[in-house]
């Protein structure tokens, strides 16, 4: 199928600044819950989430975990100057010294030179030293190194970063988005934004779900600051999407398969991103593509592809490569995009929070729910509900 035209003014809607959650609630599962279901909406409350799932349901949750991404420092003339660490040329745990991609605030004032922070470490001073390296994209390459050899540079952004709040918050972190800024299974080091519907997850809502026989598995999807990147063009067609990487073990790929007739309910954009990329994989395999790993979903490869296949016939191909070369995980990167007109073919519920007018995200609810989202949303306005990442959710089901 081809992408029509998308006119990204019928994706605003108005959202006064007072309506933007910029701390969380004192609790995790405090937040407001709207549930719709075809037409009718409900207001419920998200402790009490599991009174609307059906029995049975897969919940897939993305395990990433949020890095303290920026850094600041201060030249000797006393400019300041924030690096926004993005994503590493290796792995996150490297040592002694590393390039990453980072975006470079005040850059005007950082032409060369090495700057220098001083980091207070129990027990000793760490010297940690940025040096600018060439253009990429609308970022630069970054070399860091510093003086304690054997600590990696991801425990290092734990002494020396801040927390990469959402722009849109207008203010700096205090010591609770630490934690708050973090859902509760966080496992992996990689993102520079939280997967913001798990925030409300608490270990008592994933006992009430156990409760009526629901499961859980984890993937990885990487957020990166492009999910933050607004659509400027008129037609959405013009938008570049960003890439996030993914990973999935074949034990979840497993299980997946096994309840695929189920309720799949994918914890967030990012969850439901990964699950439909993971299909589109498959369909690489079963088009008789040669893949290479990492592997790539393009952003309009959903559109352009000619195969039509069962969502079980895509991971069984991908389960059936994997055992081929003997993996026992797989991983890419995915550039999606998600608009309306998409036919989803592994999702068919989804929890997630209120999004930014005009944004990519909302773009994705409105595949999945179709025009409705209007109502929702102007619904949420009118009864008090908190919006974006600190905000309330939404739980929705799939529109036919």
């Amino acid at each position: 199928m081809k992408v029509s035209p998308i006119n990204i003014t019928d994706y605003n809607y108005p959202l006064p600044d007072d309506r933007i959650a910029r701390f969380p609630l004192e609790r995790r599962d405090q937040s407001k819950l709207l549930v719709s279901s075809g037409e009718n909406v409900n207001t419920g409350e998200f402790s009490r989430i599991a009174d609307y799932i059906p029995e049975n349901s897969l919940f897939v949750f993305n395990n990433t975990r949020v890095i303290r991404a920026r850094l600041v420092f201060f030249k000797p003339g006393g400019a300041r100057i924030e690096v926004f660490c993005l994503q590493p040329e290796g792995s996150y745990g490297q040592t002694g010294n590393c390039i990453w991609k980072c975006f470079i605030g005040n850059a005007k004032k950082w032409k060369d030179g090495v700057l220098r922070m001083e980091i207070e470490h129990p027990g000793e001073k760490i010297i940690l030293n940025a040096s600018r390296g060439e253009p990429r994209g609308d970022a630069h390459l970054v070399n860091f190194s510093w003086n304690k050899p054997d600590m990696p540079f991801e425990l290092l952004l734990e002494f020396a970063g801040k927390v990469p709040l959402p722009p849109y918050l207008n203010r700096e972190p205090v010591d609770s988005d630490a934690e708050r800024y973090q859902t509760v299974y966080a496992r992996f080091n990689g993102s520079v934004a939280a997967p913001t519907a798990g925030l409300h997850f608490t270990p008592e809502v994933l006992e009430s779900l156990e409760a009526k026989n629901c499961s859980f598995e984890y993937l990885t999807l990487h957020v990166g600051a492009g999910t933050f990147k607004p659509v400027s063009v008129a037609d959405a067609r013009g938008h570049r999407m960003h890439e996030e990487e993914i990973i999935v073990e074949k034990s979840f790929l497993l299980k997946l398969l096994q309840n695929l007739q189920g309720n799949i309910v994918p914890v967030g954009t990012t969850s439901m991103r990964s699950l439909e990329s993971l299909y589109w994989f498959g369909v690489q395999l079963v088009d008789g593509k040669n893949p290479v790993l990492p592997f790539t979903i393009d952003q309009w490869e959903p559109y352009e592809s000619e195969v039509r296949i069962p969502a079980a016939e895509s991971i069984q191909a991908i389960l059936d490569f994997m055992t081929r070369h003997h993996l026992k995980a797989i991983s890419g990167f995915t550039g999606i995009m998600i608009v309306p007109g998409y036919r989803f073919r592994i999702c068919n519920v989804l929890i997630t929070n209120f999004h930014q007018p005009q944004s990519t995200l909302l773009l994705l609810v409105a595949a999945f729910i179709g025009d409705s989202w209007k109502k929702f949303y102007q619904f949420a306005l009118d009864h008090g509900f908190r919006f974006l990442s600190y905000g309330d959710s939404c739980l929705f089901f799939r529109k036919e």
